[in-house]
């Protein structure tokens, strides 16, 4: 509804044509609108994002619950192991994911969401070891409330707002991970538009048609700012002590 043409439609009398009236972006290398691509690759790029760290903080909630809420010997395997995705790099260790995993988009969104889960688990570690010494929890534990229930209704409502900021902010994150793996030839093939796969693709003709990589360069770098801007608010909405009087 939003692209003026098809994202994948080939016209070989317009292509490498720059931008004017017609195509407001130019055309690439085989006439494909390059407006209408960068439109059409926002789905694939975002989506991975989302469903990234959707993995990311579902595991995360699970593995920083039970090492922080068990203690002892759980906490101990779950928090070495978060040690050693650590030790990587976060983009490298999307690397060593997808490589296993093979490529595609769905193996990207894998890669991307292991990355991300040593954070999200930390955070709710963090959190839980904080709360479960609270008076209401103490409480809780005191009338006979089982584990489950004391998890259910008395610790974890008090962790999602800690969880939807970090969500927020790491989306960005997801965003670069994800169109890197793209970028590297990890994700989507030809013709499926995406952000950073055409930005490789435009690589090869930086100095007859720029217009090729700035475009999903700058769609990338226009969504992780807005993204930024919205954590910002999503933290002072949910952090009291950032609030404005």
């Amino acid at each position: 509804m939003v692209a003026p043409y098809s994202p994948e439609r080939v016209s070989i009398m317009d292509r490498l044509r720059p931008p004017d009236a017609v195509h407001w972006l130019g055309t690439d290398q085989f006439g494909r609108d390059v407006l209408s691509r960068v439109v059409a690759g926002a789905r694939p790029t975002c989506l991975a994002a989302v469903i990234a760290i959707g993995i990311a903080a579902g595991a995360g909630v699970v593995l920083g619950a039970a090492a922080g809420y068990a203690g002892g010997a759980v906490d101990g395997a779950v928090m070495r192991a978060m040690d050693i995705m650590l030790a990587f790099p976060g983009i490298l260790l999307a690397l060593v994911v997808v490589t296993i995993l093979g490529t595609g988009l769905l193996n990207v969104m894998i890669a991307v969401g292991v990355s991300l889960i040593p954070a999200f688990t930390r955070l709710v570690r963090g959190a839980m070891l904080s709360i479960r010494q609270r008076e209401f929890v103490v409480s809780a534990r005191a009338i006979g409330c089982g584990s489950v229930r004391i998890l259910g209704r008395h610790i974890l409502p008090n962790v999602w707002a800690q969880v939807a900021v970090l969500s927020t902010t790491a989306l960005g994150w997801a965003i670069i991970a994800g169109s890197t793996l793209n970028f590297l030839g990890f994700g989507v093939h030809p013709p499926t538009p995406e952000w950073g796969a055409d930005l490789n693709t435009g690589r090869e003709y930086l100095n007859a048609a720029w217009w090729m990589s700035t475009a999903p360069g700058t769609a990338i770098v226009l969504v992780i700012l807005a993204i930024n801007f919205v954590g910002d608010g999503v933290t002072e909405a949910l952090d009291p002590a950032l609030r404005r009087p």
